[in-house]
This record gives structure tokens, sequence and C-alpha cells, in this order.
């Protein structure tokens, strides 16, 4: 092996390149390294909903599935929209600020909601 490449599936030594992709014949896992370099950086930039779409400020979202309202008898029904989000740096997981029409103010979570 010219690079001293390991396969990142299995470890194993015995990686061969053949065209733009690396393959390992002992696990048949094929790779391109500079390609996966730069999709190790692009999913960790900024807030992403729960399909991988990135969200900003003012973006409008959807609930994905009904979510109790923690202190409350209230439940954010799944297919609610909520207008006009803004992003968070909470340290509870919870990285949207929002309002929601009939509960008020809260916050979400990324991972719940879908970018409308």
């Amino acid at each position: 092996m010219d690079d001293g490449l390991k396969c990142p599936s299995c470890g194993s030594e015995h990686a061969y390149h053949d065209g733009t992709l690396w393959i390992c014949p002992e696990c048949a896992h094929e790779w391109n390294p500079e390609a996966a370099a730069g999709d190790a950086a692009a999913p960790s930039e900024g807030v992403r909903d729960a399909f991988g779409n990135p969200l900003a400020d003012g973006d409008s979202v959807s609930v994905i599935k009904d979510l109790k309202v923690k202190g409350s008898s209230l439940v954010v029904k799944g297919g609610t929209k909520v207008k006009n989000i803004r992003l968070t740096d909470a340290a509870d997981g919870h990285n949207i600020a929002c309002k929601i029409d009939g509960i008020g103010a809260m916050n979400l979570k990324s991972e719940f909601v879908k970018k409308a």
C-alpha cells in the first residue's frame, strides 16, 4: 500500500487503490479519502433538522412527532408548523427557541423538527 491508508471500516492494512476509490479486500468496503474528509466536516456545521437539512434563524419548521410539554398537560402535535425560529446554544440540547400558537414560548430540539 502506497500511502499507508487503513480501511476505516475494519482497520485492515491491505487496502488498495482502484481509480478514485480505495477498496478493502477483507470487508469489501470502498471509500474516497478526499470525499470522506469533506463529509466529516460538513455535518458539524450549524444546526440541522431530523433529516439533515441546515436550519437558520427565521426558518419555518414542522414538528415530526407529538411532544409533551414539560410541566404541563399540553401536547405539541406532530405536523404543527412553527414560524420564525431562533437558534440557540443551550447545554440541554434544546437548540431552537420559538413561539407556538396556543402554547407560547418554548424550546425544541432540532432532532424533532423538519424544515418546512
